[in-house]
């Protein structure tokens, strides 16, 4: 069968909040010694791909930053491409800042031709009646990811999806994802590792997005329960993952 490629997402399968779920460093240098190409990818925008790796390097995991792959790296990419140099308005934090003004664009509240939504800890009524108004007056919606919750040494916090939700309802008017599931962003990560998706296998913690996301993708795919899916919930989705595992410490 040959080497496979990974591409792996972080919250719930390598960390969960601050603390490295067990066996994820084994994980990640077997990796590394079966020499598989792989990408951390991960629909957290609020982290420069520096900032994870320094993060993940403090919990004892060592991924450079070159390895890892954001919905912000995606979405500032998929902007370049449709409206080179450009505006927007951004509400996120900085891995969405820096990877919007790495990609050439202005970001700015005077009417921007987008409105990016992504994740952030500190969302603001203010705020989001500014992006509200802006949609209303024509700017693009656009958000990282459609992700309604995610997993914190704290417990479940609000994510992105609930966050448009609420835009959408406001304004009758729906974002454009980049994140997973959507195609898009498989493929910019496919191009990105350059490897192609019969090779690769998906692993994740989330049906909705990471198995939906392979399985789209025409992937192999892993679920682990060490995040937020647990083991019954899968027979209520349309589709299976190839295999489940209770964490990455039991893939070979």
């Amino acid at each position: 069968m040959g080497v496979k490629n990974y591409l792996i997402d972080m919250d719930g399968v390598l960390v969960n909040g601050n603390v490295m779920i067990p066996g994820a460093d084994q994980f990640i240098e077997r990796l590394k010694s079966q020499g598989s190409k792989f990408l951390v990818l991960t629909n957290n925008s609020r982290y420069t791909p520096r900032d994870l790796s320094h993060n993940l390097r403090l919990v004892g995991l060592d991924i450079p930053p070159e390895w890892i792959f954001t919905s912000a790296i995606a979405t500032a990419r998929f902007l370049r491409r449709q409206r080179p140099n450009s505006t927007a308005f951004v509400i996120g934090d900085s891995g969405l800042t820096a990877a919007i003004h790495d990609v050439g664009y202005i970001i700015t509240e005077y009417n921007p031709e987008y409105v990016v939504l992504g994740e952030t800890t500190s969302y603001t009524l203010d705020v989001l009646t500014k992006a509200i108004r802006l949609i209303l007056n024509g700017s693009r919606f656009i958000a990282t990811n459609p992700d309604p919750s995610g997993p914190s040494d704290q417990g479940v916090v609000p994510g992105c999806g609930a966050v448009a939700a609420m835009i959408q309802s406001a304004t009758g008017k729906a974002p454009f994802f980049i994140g997973k599931p959507s195609p898009l962003m498989m493929r910019t990560a496919l191009n990105y590792l350059q490897v192609h998706s019969e090779d690769t296998i998906m692993v994740g913690d989330r049906m909705e997005t990471d198995m939906a996301a392979g399985v789209q993708s025409g992937m192999e795919t892993i679920l682990v329960l060490s995040g937020m899916t647990r083991r019954e919930d899968v027979d209520r989705y349309p589709y299976v993952p190839t295999h489940i595992c209770n964490s990455v410490a039991d893939i070979e």
